[in-house]
């Protein structure tokens, strides 16, 4: 009779502990221990398109075709139908709806919380990872509150001294110096200094970089260059190798991390109408993707975003299904430019106050005319102008099934808010 008793007991704890995994499996809150937002400047529908058919031909697939959830995203400010810079990503870093160079404050000047904040309250680490400068205004708005995107003292001020952020990796110094030690602020303090005063490690090449150690949490700070157009690439990581870094390290925070990388170079490059660069760049950030992926682990949430379309990117014309890479710039047989943007300094006409410099329209010695660029944009402007366009998200992981259909940007915040 005892063995009985004590097999009925047996089971009943083997039921116990059966409902309890499942209990725990499947109603208890799983969150994500990595939450990951990749920004890709200007990733818009064609972007994605135009940058398989450079890689590979139209056919090629790449690593954010295999994401599993996709969404177009809306990305209009309060005050326009077109969002900047500031704007787009304020709304990513806060949910809210702001003004055109407002940086993640509401109309009255009061600052809104945003994701990387409400991650430190909630003992996640904290990251922010860029291959442009760190006070750019799509970085500046998860750390910075202001209404002036392009007060750059302030916002590397706010930066240094906020201590948001437990790592930090970007490619320009000079607004972090003062003017005696090649940068360009004017009150004349060396914020990298007082960085490492706080107790945080300043790196400044590459191969510091792969030299930190990873048993501990991290308060890093890495600037690779010193301004936007330094061109010392041999000390400069590329983003990917960023984010790897940046990924070994913040994981050991026992409660999570949560990780912000901007792919600043895209939108350079669109700025400046050139075909080539944005295809390229949107191929590293790919590799970012990837990276993201493989070292996160299966266990992470990772959320690909557009801020704004900048500058209408087209292919057009025929091109042959495996044409690639230069195949696609230039003239094509016809003479015809297979790709042309909207807006841009290589501008055929100007309109309103624009003046088209005199360099673009450079004369041919051999004919005596006017050559125009092979890779034209309609209408000149100094720098490429944002279009009113939906950008796209993909995402991978606990949280991203939300990302179906036509979304706000306002949403990408949420999704992230309701994981950490």
């Amino acid at each position: 009779m005892k063995w009985r008793n004590r097999l009925l007991a047996l089971l009943c704890l083997a039921v116990f502990a059966g409902l309890g995994v499942l209990y725990f499996q499947y109603w208890v809150v799983q969150k994500p221990f990595g939450i990951i937002l990749i920004i890709g400047e200007g990733l818009a529908p064609e972007r994605i398109a135009l940058t398989r058919v450079y890689l590979g031909g139209a056919d090629a697939r790449l690593t954010l075709d295999g994401m599993p959830n996709v969404a177009l995203v809306m990305n209009y400010s309060r005050d326009f139908a077109a969002a900047d810079q500031a704007a787009a990503a304020s709304a990513l870093a806060t949910g809210v709806k702001l003004s055109n160079r407002s940086l993640s404050v509401d109309s009255n000047g009061k600052a809104i919380p945003t994701i990387i904040e409400l991650a430190r309250s909630r003992g996640r680490a904290t990251g922010l990872v860029t291959n442009g400068s760190l006070t750019n205004a799509t970085c500046a708005a998860f750390y910075a509150h202001a209404g002036n995107a392009n007060d750059i003292d302030q916002l590397a001020r706010e930066l240094a001294e906020g201590g948001k952020v437990d790592l930090c990796l970007g490619m320009s110094a000079a607004e972090f110096l003062p003017e005696a030690k090649q940068g360009q602020r004017q009150d004349n303090r060396d914020l990298l200094l007082e960085l490492r005063q706080n107790g945080f490690d300043v790196i400044r090449t590459r191969a510091e970089l792969e030299s930190v150690p990873v048993w501990r949490r991290p308060k890093l700070f890495g600037v690779f260059a010193n301004g936007a157009d330094d061109r010392s690439w041999n000390d400069q990581p590329a983003l990917a190798d960023m984010v790897r870094r940046a990924i070994e390290l913040l994981q050991y925070n026992a409660r999570g991390y949560v990780l912000v990388i901007d792919a600043a170079r895209m939108r350079s490059a669109a700025e400046t109408n050139n075909a080539e660069k944005t295809l390229t760049e949107t191929a590293e950030l790919d590799r970012v993707v990837a990276a993201a992926q493989h070292y996160a682990g299966a266990k992470s949430t990772i959320i690909v975003c557009g801020d704004a379309a900048i500058g209408g990117l087209h292919a057009n014309g025929f091109p042959f299904r495996r044409d690639s890479g230069i195949a696609l710039l230039g003239l094509n047989p016809s003479g015809e430019p297979w790709m042309t943007w909207a807006t841009g300094p290589k501008g055929v006409q100007s309109y309103g106050a624009a003046k088209i410099p005199e360099k673009e329209g450079s004369a041919d010695s051999s004919t005596g005319t006017e050559k125009e660029p092979s890779e034209p944009a309609a209408f000149y402007a100094k720098s490429a102008l944002n279009t009113v366009e939906d950008v796209v998200a993909f995402g991978i992981g606990r949280g991203t099934e939300k990302l179906h259909g036509t979304i706000d940007n306002t949403q990408i915040f949420k999704a992230i808010r309701d994981e950490l």
